[in-house]
């Protein structure tokens, strides 16, 4: 069964531990079977590219993913990492919430 996480594609985030601790961004994409998220921005490493009929090779830059533990979503009130939690609404629907602020975090 799959892993369910806090976070989710398009969550603003700040890294909280490494070497890239303190960056914000937005996630880009989730990797639920291994636990990990690509951050926009964040973690760039270098790899060497062999050329192909579609493009030149070379050196390129992308983004590497990060553990889900090592980033914390933002709080939108405060921009300061903060917790999430879930509440029920009383029209039925389940939301997450920032617990430093309690505000509502939309999608």
């Amino acid at each position: 069964m799959a892993q369910k996480f806090k976070v989710k594609k398009g969550d603003e985030v700040i890294v909280i531990a490494g070497r890239e601790k303190g960056k914000k961004g937005k996630i880009t994409q989730v990797i639920t079977d291994k636990s990990r998220v690509v951050i926009a921005g964040v973690n760039k490493v270098k790899r060497h590219q062999k050329p192909s009929r579609d493009g030149a090779g070379g050196i390129v830059e992308k983004e590497a993913a990060l553990h889900i533990s090592n980033v914390m979503l933002v709080d939108p009130k405060s921009g300061k990492g903060t917790r999430v939690g879930f509440k029920n609404l009383a029209d039925g629907s389940k939301v997450r919430f920032a617990k430093k602020s309690g505000e509502t975090i939309n999608g």
